[in-house]
This record gives C-alpha cells, sequence and structure tokens, in this order.
C-alpha cells in the first residue's frame, strides 16, 4: 500500500467504535479523531466520513431509543442500533482492511 492511501487512522476509529460498545468514552474518542485526521486523501476521506456519519445518527437514533423506552418501543430500536453500528463498523473495517 502507498503512503498516499495510508488507511491506517480509518482502521483506528473503527477500532475505537467497535471498543465503544463496552467502553462509550472510546467512541467519543473516535469521532474526534475521525475529525482531526480528515484531509489527507480522498480514500481515507469517504471512511472517515462514513464513521463521522455513523457516530452522528446513532447519536440521533439513541436518544430516540431512550426517549421511546417509556412506551416500551425504545428497546426495540436500542437492539436495532446495537446490530446496526455492529454491521457498519465491521463492514467499514474489512473494506479499509482490503484498502
Amino acid at each position: 500500500m502507498t503512503p498516499q492511501n495510508d488507511l491506517m487512522p480509518a482502521k483506528v476509529v473503527y477500532g475505537l467504535f467497535a471498543v465503544g460498545y463496552l467502553v462509550a468514552l472510546t467512541t467519543l474518542a473516535g469521532v474526534v479523531y475521525a475529525y482531526m485526521s480528515r484531509g489527507q486523501n480522498s480514500v481515507l476521506d469517504s471512511h472517515l466520513r462514513f464513521q463521522i456519519r455513523t457516530f452522528w445518527i446513532s447519536l440521533l437514533i439513541g436518544l430516540i431509543a431512550m426517549i421511546t423506552m417509556m412506551i416500551g418501543i425504545g428497546f426495540l430500536i436500542w437492539a436495532f442500533l446495537a446490530v446496526w453500528g455492529l454491521v457498519r463498523v465491521i463492514s467499514g473495517f474489512l473494506l479499509a482492511n482490503e484498502g
């Protein structure tokens, strides 16, 4: 892989997002690192944009889940969010690993 297509920052962010299922603070560190790592090359930027979008959409869905827990739907939304987030993290990491 050429230095021009170095995707290590994207892999680090995917790792931080994955650990975020156990320690939520690492997800915040991941999105901050994604914002800071932008602008190096277009392939990396596409991964970082995907990760930043994943963070904000997850935050919105998580808030909706918390609000709707009072009527019982929130738990289903929370389960959907967990599966959706894992699929995005795993598929994104695999694509970044392939280059």
